[in-house]
């Protein structure tokens, strides 16, 4: 069982930035690809960046260049350093670990961006 635990979320205004975290429990997680998304009110869940065991990166075209996905395998910590914040970029994101197809949820942390 992985357990993820998000922090970093608050309240900025737009072109600041945060950096939230994400912990994870259990001896796999080194194993497990890492992705953050995010759900804005009245929208679907989308994927935001997600990375690789090997370190690999991929992120959605509206936060190229904005944010960007890190992870130390030793703390069992994924990060997303977000900056540049735009209104639209409001939502709950989530963190979530993929170990052997099965996805693993947090339970999220709110980020809104003011005009």
């Amino acid at each position: 069982q992985v357990q993820l635990v998000e922090s970093g979320g608050g309240l900025v205004q737009a072109g600041g930035s945060l950096r939230l975290s994400c912990a994870g429990s259990g001896t796999v997680f080194s194993f497990a690809a890492m992705g953050w998304y995010r759900q804005a009110p009245g929208k679907q869940r989308e994927l935001v960046a997600d990375i690789t065991s090997l370190g690999s990166t991929n992120y959605a075209d509206s936060v190229k260049g904005r944010f960007t996905i890190s992870r130390d395998n030793a703390k069992n910590t994924v990060n997303l350093q977000m900056n540049s914040l735009k209104p639209e970029d409001t939502a709950v994101y989530y963190c979530r670990a993929l170990l052997a197809g099965i996805p693993h949820w947090g339970k999220g942390t709110l980020v809104t961006v003011s005009s």
